[in-house]
């Protein structure tokens, strides 16, 4: 379900990165249906929210949710800045919160250059995640 759902969601960021440079968090969920929907973080009263108000605001909304059981899986998706494993220097990613209701919860880390207007993926590596969507 987690695959899939950010199999799903995963080209918007690219696309927007293509295009822009840059990409606003932005998320999903997958219904206990299977039905997935895409969902963007709205900030009242500004234009320009800081990613992590985006972030914030995303997880508090799939919390209440999870709490509902109106979702299965839920996925949260923003630009980073990180150092991969076996690097030096840091580098942007893409990185993608999955968490499940079976209790599990993964960061999916895409590190990525934009050379010459090309979106150039290095190692894709992942890591335990913060399971805040699906407290017990």
């Amino acid at each position: 379900d987690s695959e899939e759902l950010m199999n799903n969601l995963l080209p918007f960021a690219e696309q927007m990165l293509k295009q822009h440079g840059e990409f606003y968090p932005y998320g999903g969920y997958m219904t206990f249906e299977g039905k997935i929907v895409h969902i963007g973080g709205k900030i009242e009263g500004t234009d320009h929210p800081g990613s992590q108000s985006v972030v914030d605001l995303l997880t508090k909304n799939f919390q209440e949710e999870a709490r509902k059981r109106n979702v299965r899986a839920t996925a949260i998706i923003f630009d980073v800045r990180i150092k991969p494993p076996e690097k030096v220097e840091k580098t942007d990613a893409i990185q993608v919160c999955l968490d499940h209701h079976d209790n599990y919860s993964m960061k999916v880390l895409f590190p990525y250059k934009i050379a010459n207007g090309e979106l150039l993926f290095e190692k894709t590596f992942a890591q335990r995640g913060d399971g805040k969507i699906f407290a017990k």
